[in-house]
């Protein structure tokens, strides 16, 4: 059974972005259609590297993985100013039932990773989701010196945003990807019965 997950972020310096992707071949690994989209920036100059998601289409999802770069310990302005516009999926219960994940980027290892994760996970509950996080059965959660946590996957960039992806980080963001596509499938086979 065909599932398509929505990966959707904001990604000012391309971390965020490169994460997205790396998630996205997650999903695809574990047989689902995947289709990543950027929110609309803020700031008009920017050029996102992928197409920015007409909302209409947010309930087309069958799941929803959800990206940011850290923003003094909170998700950035661009994907607030998303959630800001659901209010029609969430009157109609658009997603409601729908697995859910999240994923982030920061500077430095202290930046507020894990305070921006669970952060971006309140507005998936306001809207009925199911949250799916990484357990400690992947071993990279034991191993990683730089990002990746219980909450989802996460990159320690550098303070110039130039630090390469850690071998962990990036098996932590194939991981993701697979286990929300998998529990997608899971749930739209039950959902049949």
């Amino acid at each position: 059974m065909t599932v398509r997950v929505l990966i959707l972020y904001y990604s000012k310096h391309g971390s965020v972005a490169r994460l997205a992707d790396k998630i996205a071949i997650g999903v695809q690994q574990a047989g689902a259609e995947v289709m990543v989209r950027s929110v609309a920036p803020l700031d008009p100059s920017e050029q996102p590297r992928h197409q920015v998601l007409d909302i209409q289409d947010l309930p087309h999802c069958d799941a929803l993985i959800v990206g940011s770069p850290v923003r003094f310990g909170v998700m950035a302005a661009p994907l607030k100013a998303f959630w800001d516009q659901t209010s029609e999926a969430w009157i109609r219960g658009s997603l409601i039932g729908k697995a859910a994940g999240v994923f982030t980027s920061s500077g430095s290892m202290h930046g507020g990773n894990e305070s921006t994760l669970l952060g971006m996970m309140l507005p998936m509950l306001h809207h009925g989701m199911l949250l799916c996080g990484l357990p400690y059965s992947e071993p990279e959660l034991n191993n990683t010196n730089q990002g990746g946590t219980p909450y989802g996957p996460s990159h320690v960039s550098g303070l110039s945003g130039d630090k390469a992806f850690s071998r962990d980080e990036q098996q932590l963001c194939l991981a993701l990807g697979q286990r929300i596509a998998r529990v997608t499938q899971q749930l739209k086979t039950g959902a049949q019965r």
